[in-house]
């Protein structure tokens, strides 16, 4: 009886210390569960951007927007020759879903042109931040590094010469009545850039609403660059540089003309039209 009585005591101080081990457990348990809930409260990753990949970019520009842009591309008279022009040159890359370009040269008898498009997708590689505020961030460097001119709405001061004080007249209503730091594509071809050619043309200067600016309708921002480069005795080089994004892409493309005639100053307006008009459609084939 003695036995029995020792046994049935070890069975009931057993059970007494299982009790308090799960006791202990459901304790701690309270705790770990308390630990997603941490969690839950961090901050939520950001959104990735709207693109995944990017065109492919020697055939974003199509032909008739390649025949405006490299007029002596239609002078050349061997048919492979020709395509081959069409086709541009790829540009070196290492990885195709980040960044992609393409390259244009034609010689002409009256000038050699130059194209360049590059397609950049950007990633953020910080949780915290998206890759549309990245892009935004690079963008916004890119536009610091042109160094634009301040937007002035003020209209452009009077020719000394008397012959041209009514054009000028002109010119001073039209930038007033449309700021310059935004215009639309139509105000690159408004009356003031017509009436200011001729004399910009002889003297290099680049009208005041044909200045580099920012763009108020392409993509989500867009800034167009606009430099005549003398090369001492050469003619002189313009380059009209287009940059644009859209959502986490940016895209970037030079324009450049240099006459072959000594003296001869590539006209500002024409170039800036055929850039905007190819600025448009890449930003409609991006669906911005």
């Amino acid at each position: 009886m003695q036995r029995k009585a020792y046994v049935t005591g070890t069975a009931a101080l057993l059970a007494a210390l299982l009790a308090g081990c799960t006791s202990g457990s459901g304790s701690d348990g309270a705790t770990d569960d308390a630990n997603p809930g941490d969690a839950g409260t961090a901050t939520v990753a950001a959104q990735p951007g709207r693109y995944r990949t990017l065109p492919e970019p020697c055939g974003a520009v199509d032909h008739d927007t390649l025949d405006a842009l490299l007029p002596g591309i239609r002078q050349i008279t061997d048919p492979d020759q020709r395509d081959k022009a069409y086709q541009g040159e790829a540009a070196l890359t290492y990885d195709t879903d980040r960044k992609v370009g393409c390259r244009w040269k034609v010689e002409s008898a009256d000038a050699t042109d130059r194209l360049s498009v590059d397609f950049e997708r950007v990633v953020s590689y910080d949780n915290t931040v998206s890759d549309d505020d990245q892009a935004q961030k690079l963008f916004a460097e890119k536009e610091t590094a042109a160094d634009l001119p301040a937007p002035s709405s003020s209209p452009a001061p009077a020719s000394p010469t008397p012959s041209s004080s009514a054009p000028s007249s002109s010119a001073s209503s039209s930038s007033a009545s449309a700021p310059s730091a935004a215009p639309s594509k139509g105000a690159a071809s408004g009356s003031a850039s017509s009436s200011a050619s001729p004399d910009a043309s002889s003297s290099g200067a680049t009208p005041t609403d044909l200045q580099p600016r920012a763009l108020s309708d392409l993509g989500d921002e867009a800034y167009l660059d606009d430099q005549l480069n003398a090369s001492g005795s050469t003619a002189e080089q313009r380059t009209v540089t287009v940059v644009f994004r859209t959502s986490n892409v940016i895209v970037t493309f030079q324009y450049e003309e240099q006459p072959m005639a000594l003296g001869a100053v590539p006209d500002s307006k024409e170039m800036q039209d055929r850039a905007l008009n190819l600025a448009s459609r890449l930003d409609d084939a991006l669906g911005g």
